[in-house]
């Protein structure tokens, strides 16, 4: 079944990312969910919101921390799949609504990691090939065959991260306003080979929200719907025990991206994309997701990068709002934030970071090891 054209997004909201020590997770839930009411239009939650899906990672009560913090008592569905699942959220809302099942769904992804008391993500992942398990060492096992094989370096990674850093100065609801140089990338103490500390994203806390509405009734909101051309989730077998991987890709990612380029009808992304969102957990990961999603062939991310195609002003504008780098990684938030980003580009509403005359929208959001990617494409006419 295709989605295409069957659902619109009416209403976005987003919390400030941070590492939030004086609220609670239901503070930043209301704060993300509220804005995307006065943005949608909706007065009376209870009469025009039919159903609520939600999702997070850490979140010590589960899904009641949504109803509860709205006080808004509906059908509630939660939803998981690891860094993924902000989007997996979203997509569960859409093919409620594409199915016919809901009118108008509210979607929600937070989390509050920093409440934990760890520094990092959870570490009851198994062990990679006896390294160390932490995430930055899986992604990192990527880094060796890719330079090898085509060239490319620690400095084509800093130069994604001074991009993201400087986007993220733009993005009022940022965690780091901060510009930094190739140098300070380079300099910087190491976390695990080749990533220093400005390859990797940090763990903070935030919430964003979505509201879907069959398309036929979008024009009944306010703001300029956006529909949605695509939304898809794919996973893939585990790279670490996959005799079949070679560590220059992400195997989830390129079918994922298949899927829903078919869904959309797009047979060349690189043109026909005006703006993306993409999952930069860590520098190599954006860099490899650029050749995955078919963008650019496979090697050549080193003279894209140089060149600035992925820059705001470039060909094909990648994270214009800093993305994981600058926000954080709530993870349960993480997708449906990369949603409200690409909602206020198509609508002209991104302010000092908007791409002009941005009329479809990728987002790319990997979870595991990686072993799944979801994959949201938007549009206006």
């Amino acid at each position: 079944m295709s989605l295409k054209d069957k659902a619109a997004i009416v209403g976005v909201g987003c919390s400030h990312f941070m590492e939030n020590w004086t609220g609670s997770a239901e503070d930043m839930i209301v704060d993300a969910a509220f804005e995307a009411y006065a943005d949608a239009g909706i007065e009376d939650a209870n009469r025009q919101i039919d159903a609520i899906y939600c999702g997070s990672l850490y979140s010590a009560m589960g899904p009641v921390d949504v109803s509860e913090a709205l006080k808004l008592y509906k059908p509630l569905t939660s939803v998981y799949n690891y860094c993924a699942t902000g989007t997996e959220v979203v997509r569960a809302a859409i093919m409620a609504v594409a199915a016919g099942v809901y009118d108008t769904v509210l979607a929600v992804g937070y989390d509050k990691p920093k409440d934990r008391g760890v520094s990092g993500p959870p570490v009851t992942f198994r062990g990679v090939r006896d390294i160390p398990a932490t995430p930055a060492g899986w992604f990192a096992l990527a880094a060796a065959p890719y330079f090898a094989k085509f060239g490319a370096s620690r400095e084509d990674l800093a130069q994604i991260a001074v991009k993201n850093h400087h986007n993220g100065t733009l993005a009022p609801k940022s965690f780091l306003k901060k510009e930094i140089t190739v140098e300070d990338v380079l300099s910087a103490r190491m976390i695990s080979w080749p990533f220093g500390l400005y390859d990797c994203a940090a763990q903070t806390d935030g919430a964003a929200a979505v509201i879907v509405t069959r398309a036929d009734l979008a024009r009944n909101h306010p703001k300029q719907p956006v529909l949605v051309k695509a939304i898809t989730s794919h996973c893939s077998p585990n790279p670490h025990t996959d005799p079949d991987h070679d560590f220059l890709r992400w195997k989830a990612t390129e079918s994922a991206a298949r899927d829903a380029y078919r869904m959309a009808g797009i047979d060349d992304p690189f043109r026909q994309i005006d703006v993306a969102q993409l999952h930069d957990c860590f520098t190599l990961t954006e860099l490899l997701s650029y050749e995955d999603l078919g963008f650019i062939p496979k090697g050549a991310a080193k003279e894209h990068i140089a060149s600035g195609t992925f820059a705001l002003g470039g060909e094909l504008p990648v994270n214009t709002d800093g993305g994981l780098k600058s926000f954080g990684h709530p993870t349960g938030a993480t997708g449906a934030r990369m949603i409200v980003e690409n909602v206020l580009q198509l609508r002209g509403e991104a302010g000092a970071r908007q791409v002009s005359n941005a009329k479809l929208a990728l987002s790319h959001n990997i979870g595991g090891y990686p072993t799944g990617c979801a994959v949201s494409i938007l549009g206006v006419e």
